[in-house]
């Protein structure tokens, strides 16, 4: 049986973002995916580039496009134009978010945590949309502990989630764990993994450190040990990567989400090894 495959990806700004963009999306086509998602800058600073994204992968590649939808930053009439636009635009799927306020903003919009986004939605649309949220195996990074974080979860999903995808990991028993404890919640939603392949260890690291992903110290260290072998590190992440994203769906998980940041070289080097 096929596993179910879904790719994120962000809004490019430029034009040589935008065929950069077009060039990963005709070689990951070729996987099938279930749908592409299409990541929303933190305070609205890419509102329109997000539904100008989903329109272009929608109407160009043919693909199922869900937009993130984040509650940071918006009023509740915002939102509302922003979920009409996208049914018009066909989106039958939504991942929806508190998001990041960033640094020196003020205003925190009108809806302040992602299950309000949730019941707002399904307030104005029914199940129009098929609602995906975000899920921290590892516990959010601004969460005060884990049993609070799962709290959190359990909230999104009593406000009508239908999915969730979590942030990326490199250590499949925070996967496993955290799968367990949300079922003892009485949480049944599918949970996909997230999924980063390795590619470049700088950026990774930085990433991790913002949204609070660990990376394994044995990763780190062999990482270090390859030095600029840009080669050598790819090669290497792609296994471990493979590796990981194996023992998640012998252990029951439902899918893999790549988090391609819009290059497919990384994510498809990890799909030729399963």
């Amino acid at each position: 049986m096929r596993t179910p495959l879904s790719f994120e990806f962000y809004p490019p700004k430029t034009d040589e973002q935008r065929a950069q963009l077009d060039r990963t999306a005709e070689k990951l086509k070729a996987h099938s995916p279930e749908y592409v998602s299409c990541t929303f800058g933190a305070g609205g600073s890419t509102l329109s580039y997000t539904s100008e994204t989903v329109r272009h992968l929608n109407q160009t590649h043919g693909f199922d496009a869900a937009p993130h939808l984040s509650c940071v930053g918006g009023s509740r009439e915002e939102i509302r134009e922003l979920l009409r636009l996208y049914r018009a635009l066909g989106c039958k799927r939504i991942v929806a978010l508190r998001g990041d306020l960033p640094s020196g903003m003020g205003h925190a919009g009108d809806l302040r945590y992602a299950s309000e986004l949730i019941q707002f939605i399904r307030a104005e649309h029914g199940d129009a949309f098929h609602i995906e949220v975000g899920a921290y195996p590892e516990t959010h990074p601004q969460s005060d502990d884990a049993l609070t974080d799962l709290k959190h979860f359990k909230a999104k999903v009593d406000a009508g989630a239908d999915g969730a995808i979590t942030q990326y990991f490199y250590n499949a028993d925070a996967y496993f764990h955290f799968v367990d404890a949300v079922r003892k919640l009485g949480v049944e939603i599918p949970i996909i993994p997230g999924i980063m392949p390795i590619s470049n260890y700088t950026q990774l690291k930085r990433f991790s450190e913002a949204c609070g992903a660990e990376i394994p110290r044995w990763i780190g260290k062999r990482m270090q040990a390859f030095g600029d072998d840009a080669e050598a590190i790819r090669e290497f992440g792609a296994d471990v990567v493979a590796g990981l994203c194996r023992r998640l769906l012998e252990g029951g998980a439902p899918g893999l989400h790549f988090y391609t940041l819009n290059l497919s070289k990384p994510t498809m080097n990890v799909i030729a090894r399963l």
